[in-house]
Order: C-alpha cells, then sequence, then structure tokens
C-alpha cells in the first residue's frame, strides 16, 4: 500500500511543472485525496460493504469537488489535475497512466443496468469538461479535445474532438482535413442555407410562369 500511495504522489511530479514539493503535494492536491479516497471505497466496495463505501465517496465529493462512485475500477497512476467538477460512474474501468482534467465526466446514458460507463485504456488524456457517455471505449494512448461529447468507441493512438466527438488524427495522421476544433457544425445555420435555396428556386419558377402567362 504505501509503495502505491509513492506512485500516486510520484505521478503528480511527472504531470504537474506546478508541484514543488512531496509535503506540498500530500497536502494540497485534492485529486491525490479523491483518489486515495477512492481507493479506501473501492476496497470496502468489494467487500460488499456499499453503505460505507458510499458514505466515504460522498465525504470525498464534498472535501475535493471530485466524484468517483466506489464501483468504479481505478488502475495504477492516475492522475487528476485541478479536478473540481470530475464525475467518474459506476461501472467505469480506467487503465494505468490515465490523465483527465477538471469538469471530466466518465458517464452513462439513461437508465441502462450492467456495463453503462466508459471504459478508459492506458495512457488515455482526456481534457478540460469533456463528456465521456455511455459503454464505449477510449483507446489506448489516445487523446480526447476539451469541450468534447464522445458517445462512439475511439480507436487506440487517436485524438478526438468536437461534439458530437469525431476521430480527427489517428497513428499520427489526419482524418478528417475539414473539421476544426473551433468550427464546429452549426445545424440552424444548414438549415437556413436550404431554406434560401429552396426560395430562390420558387422565385425563378414563379418568373417563369408569368412570362408564359403574358
Amino acid at each position: 500500500m504505501s509503495k502505491l500511495l509513492k506512485q500516486d504522489i510520484e505521478v503528480v511530479f511527472d504531470q504537474d511543472p506546478a508541484a514543488r514539493t512531496y509535503f506540498e503535494v500530500f497536502l494540497t492536491y485534492s485529486g491525490l485525496h479523491a483518489i486515495w479516497a477512492h481507493r479506501l471505497a473501492h476496497a470496502l466496495y468489494n467487500k460488499k460493504f456499499f453503505f460505507i463505501a458510499r458514505f466515504i465517496s460522498q465525504v470525498s465529493r464534498f472535501l475535493t469537488g471530485i466524484e468517483i462512485h466506489p464501483g468504479a475500477k481505478i488502475g495504477n497512476r492516475f492522475f487528476i489535475d485541478h479536478g473540481m467538477g470530475v464525475v467518474i460512474g459506476e461501472t467505469c474501468e480506467i487503465g494505468d497512466n490515465v490523465t483527465i482534467f477538471q469538469g471530466v465526466t466518465l458517464g452513462g446514458t439513461g437508465k441502462e443496468q450492467g456495463k453503462r460507463h466508459p471504459t478508459i485504456k492506458d495512457n488515455a488524456l482526456i481534457a478540460t469538461g469533456a463528456k465521456v457517455l455511455g459503454s464505449i471505449t477510449i483507446g489506448e494512448s489516445s487523446k480526447v479535445g476539451a469541450g468534447s461529447v464522445v458517445l462512439n468507441d475511439v480507436p487506440d493512438h487517436s485524438t478526438v474532438v468536437g461534439i458530437p466527438g469525431r476521430v480527427v488524427i489517428q497513428n499520427g495522421e489526419k482524418v478528417r482535413r475539414d473539421l476544426d476544433h473551433h468550427k464546429l457544425p452549426d445545424p440552424m445555420s444548414e438549415v437556413i442555407k436550404e431554406m434560401k435555396n429552396e426560395i430562390k428556386n420558387l422565385k425563378n419558377e414563379l418568373v417563369e410562369l408569368k412570362g408564359r402567362n403574358k
């Protein structure tokens, strides 16, 4: 256990250039506190002490602003940067060396039973405010862009951006050249454009009919 706790602290120094001393990290990093509370809650959850496990998770949520269901399975060297507003659901499975930022939701899409939350494979990174929803898989070493909403599986070594999330880079190569993170589709604009074209066509037909009647 002491080796695991030391590993949790060391990953903070690897990932956060603002970390200065072990004492500072131990006392002030809410993401670290949330992970430690989860490890205790998860151990109790596995022994079927469900109420105590959930109570610990809720106390941790109150103190850190990070909600991790005690049923979630989390690997080694998991790093939550800042962390406020992070939500991790009951059937989530998170691999090793995964990093997530504040505002991330690893949640479900409804009241379905069984596996209903995401699986995050090793070395993945999920950026600020991203929502990964449903029983989907984020592949190994993949990245989810800030503010993205991901509803489908993401292959290994890929980058996903947008709403809904689309793969834009896979294995180091661009998959779509017509999608920029700051230029997301505007459905209202598309509808208005179609209406303008339809009105133009109707006007042309009306002019032709008037010409025939003269």
